[in-house]
């Protein structure tokens, strides 16, 4: 695959907040030949584990809160979208399509042959991730789900989002550190800083730009019929453990689109709702890991070291 890519440099990654975490790369996927993505790799070889899947404009640093009681309780594996975080950048915006995302996630859970999963998904991390143990069903096991949703194309999309997808559109060089302190009040200009630190310029956030635009909102868009397939499989076949935890303050994927989520996903408990937590769900983590891990532990304890 050849493309015009950035590498954002290392040194923008050098001491950021919360987030001490060794880098491990692959550049090997089939067909994504010569393109590094990045992943976190804690915990060593126990089982399950964690994949974290990220959403947009955010990156692996996302799950830094939540990493240190995951790698107690297994392996966490956190990669990093093509376009965001230390993965790196092509920088033409055609590039990136629902396909492109998706088929490198499936690539890269073969690469590392992940087994005995939890699923950690929030925003993009669910729209593509909800779609993945359709495809490897043995490989999955559990789900813990923030906001998030199955891009279907059948169903109208919010208020919220669509006002979301038109400032994206008009804000090409989105200033994502400003966004992140605005809708995650208690982050620190240093961590809203580490947020910002993949994307040096305009250039590099093709990615982020992107991921707005991709969201089907019709029913032929791509990845509609793929996501109407994996909420019927949800609904019908899932029978891992679930936990969800709703952000009762955002906008953008609301409360009530959450219930939808539980109704759609077998065997969902009653969500833990987070009366103070907005989109970014896994920045009020401390209110729910623990709950989260034990439901995990209590029910994945068949599955030995």
């Amino acid at each position: 695959m050849n493309h015009s890519v950035i590498r954002t440099p290392d040194e923008r990654f050098a001491a950021l907040p919360g987030f001490p975490f060794k880098p491990h790369y692959v550049d090997d996927l089939a067909g994504y030949e010569s393109l590094r993505i990045h992943y976190v790799d804690e915990g060593g070889t126990s089982k399950p584990t964690f994949l974290c899947l990220h959403g947009e404009p955010t990156w692996s640093y996302l799950y830094r809160k939540m990493i240190p009681a995951l790698a107690r309780a297994g392996r966490v594996v956190a990669p990093d979208y093509l376009g965001f975080g230390r993965s790196d950048k092509p920088i033409d915006d055609e590039l990136y399509t629902f396909d492109f995302h998706r088929k490198m996630l499936l690539r890269f859970v073969e690469r590392l042959d992940l087994r005995h999963i939890v699923l950690l998904c929030q925003d993009w991390g669910g729209l593509l991730g909800l779609t993945l143990p359709p495809a490897m069903p043995d490989r999955f096991h559990g789900l813990l789900i923030m906001n998030t949703a199955l891009a279907t194309g059948d169903t109208q999309l919010g208020d919220g989002f669509l006002a979301w997808r038109s400032w994206a559109a008009a804000h090409p060089d989105m200033d994502v550190a400003k966004l992140m302190g605005r809708t995650v009040p208690h982050l620190s200009a240093e961590e809203c800083a580490a947020y910002a630190a993949p994307f040096p310029n305009q250039q590099s956030k093709a990615g982020a730009r992107r991921f707005p635009q991709l969201v089907p909102d019709h029913p032929d868009a791509e990845g509609a019929a793929l996501s109407r397939a994996a909420r019927d499989w949800w609904r019908n076949e899932w029978n891992g453990t679930t936990f969800m935890a709703i952000g009762m303050r955002d906008p953008v994927i609301v409360p009530q689109a959450m219930y939808g989520m539980q109704r759609i996903i077998r065997n969902c408990p009653p969500p833990l709702e987070l009366a103070e937590a907005g989109h970014f769900v896994p920045e009020w983590s401390e209110a729910f890991i623990e709950p989260a891990l034990a439901v995990f532990a209590g029910t994945l304890g068949h599955i030995t070291h």
